[in-house]
């Protein structure tokens, strides 16, 4: 058994296709209409085009509205991705205006840092203990 799909409830989809391709460098896997205005829309990493898809998924739902809502007042990231160097990503990203919640922060084995991906999410990037 292996992930093959997860997901980021996002405000609007375009917009986060935008984020998470030209900003993060994902890239576009799916984007099939699924009924009015909504797609599914997955990006995957450009390093495993097979590897584990994200679901942009719209934030309509009640229930993920809330909750998507409540880790962002509490500070708490949806998700986790892996970098090779947090404070050189921090810097690229910062660069192109990226906003971030956490400054990089080592924790022991892993370093950290929290970036507001503008679709209502907080993801949290960091590197993988060796």
């Amino acid at each position: 058994m292996r992930i093959h799909l997860t997901s980021v409830f996002v405000d609007d989809q375009t917009q986060a296709l935008r984020f998470y391709t030209e900003v993060l460098g994902f890239v576009k896997k799916h984007d099939v209409p699924v009924g009015g205005e909504d797609r599914w829309l997955t990006v995957v990493s450009a390093d495993e085009p097979g590897g584990t898809q994200l679901l942009l998924e719209p934030a309509r739902h009640p229930a993920a509205r809330a909750y998507r809502d409540a880790l962002v007042q509490d500070g708490i990231p949806l998700a986790q991705f892996a970098v090779e160097d947090v404070k050189a990503e921090y810097e690229r990203l910062r660069g192109l205006g990226v906003r971030f919640t956490q400054e990089p922060v080592d924790m022991g084995p892993v370093t950290t840092a929290v970036l507001d991906d503008t679709c209502g999410n907080l993801i949290q990037i960091a590197t993988q203990p060796r």
